[in-house]
């Protein structure tokens, strides 16, 4: 497996940082196992697919943190345990230094809840089809109890003038909005409770390609106004270059690299890395010799010994197979987990290829 960042590592590196999030040593495991009695009958052991394997990072007051990678990677696992739907099966996530899954905090969690929101990737489905659009937006404002009677509704409306829709369109039912609409929608909800921070977890895949740049567009105003900050979900790399400052590349549960965005598409580390980038359509790279990503993402019911890329890498060693990478820090302020690029060798082609 690709390995996180040793915590201390990731708290020195931040330590000068005004940090909305820092998440420690994040681990989730699902137990897929048959029944017990089938278990016991046919002798088969337990099955345990670790989602998210010791992930750590910090999240600044202000910026957008991208997490990218293939599906089943653990994007959406970490955005889930990250805005309190799904417990972690260990390591913490703190949010203002608030610790959001030890008990001992749950008498401070309900005014902290009201200060983090999560957009989802589907709009249709995450709204209620039977409620108007007033009383979907409404909803956070009574149950933090921000406003009352004729302030809410006047609440409502601004919050559709926000996000480039009219007071008019709090009468209508999702089903008589466009996709674009929806999402537009859904953002306008998770404002009502005047967050600090947004988990967006593919806010944009369900949408077509000309909607996307809207709804991104309107994004990123939106943080510029607020001073909102962003964990931003996506597979697609491309969108993620107009949205982060800096991205964290997810493979099979484990932090591959982090970087400062602009440094990344610059100057890629880790081998995955490199390929992800290379598979993005760009007239600039034309003429240039790409590697791109061969093979499948391994099964994480039983994911290969030492580096988990390595089965996919052009650069792998011995040493690849058996010894899990831990991340470093380079000069650049990129945390990479990788043995090739630490010792030097990931530059070098394997006989018959060129180097990346």
């Amino acid at each position: 497996m690709v390995g996180p960042a040793p915590a201390d590592l990731v708290a020195r590196r931040e330590a000068a940082s005004d940090s909305v999030v820092e998440v420690r040593g994040l681990v989730r495991d699902f137990d897929v196992s048959a029944s017990w009695l089938h278990r016991t009958l046919s002798g088969e052991p337990r099955r345990v697919v670790k989602a998210v394997g010791g992930v750590s990072f910090d999240i600044r007051r202000g910026e957008t943190l991208a997490l990218v990678g293939e599906s089943g990677s653990g994007k959406s696992t970490i955005a889930k345990m990250v805005v309190g739907l799904l417990p972690p099966t260990a390591g913490s996530i703190r949010i203002d230094g608030t610790d959001i899954w030890d008990p001992a905090n749950a008498p401070k969690l309900r005014d902290l809840r009201r200060r983090f929101q999560m957009i989802f990737q589907d709009p249709f489905a995450s709204l209620n089809p039977r409620w108007r659009v007033r009383d979907i937006i409404a909803e956070p404002l009574d149950v933090f109890g921000i406003t009352r009677g004729r302030a809410t509704r006047d609440r409502v409306g601004e919050l559709l003038t926000t996000v480039k829709l009219t007071p008019e369109d709090g009468e209508k039912y999702p089903h008589q909005f466009s996709g674009g609409q929806r999402q537009r929608i859904c953002i306008a909800r998770a404002l009502a409770s005047e967050p600090e921070f947004l988990v967006c977890d593919e806010p944009t895949s369900a949408l077509d390609v000309s909607v996307q740049a809207q709804i991104l567009n309107l994004m990123r105003d939106l943080q510029d106004r607020l001073g909102l900050t962003y964990l931003f979900i996506s597979h697609n790399l491309a969108v993620v270059r107009h949205m982060a400052d800096r991205i964290g590349v997810l493979y099979l549960g484990g932090l591959a690299e982090v970087a400062p965005a602009k440094a990344m598409f610059r100057d890629p580390r880790h081998p995955y890395t490199r390929s992800l980038i290379d598979a993005i359509p760009d007239i600039d790279m034309t003429g240039r010799e790409r590697t791109p990503i061969t093979g499948e993402i391994p099964n994480p019911l039983d994911p290969p010994p030492g580096c988990t890329f390595h089965p996919r890498c052009p650069f792998a060693r011995e040493r690849c197979r058996r010894e899990v990478p831990r991340a470093f820090a380079e000069a650049s302020g990129a945390l990479v987990a990788c043995h090739g690029v630490e010792e030097g060798w990931v530059g070098q082609a394997p006989a018959g290829q060129k180097a990346v």
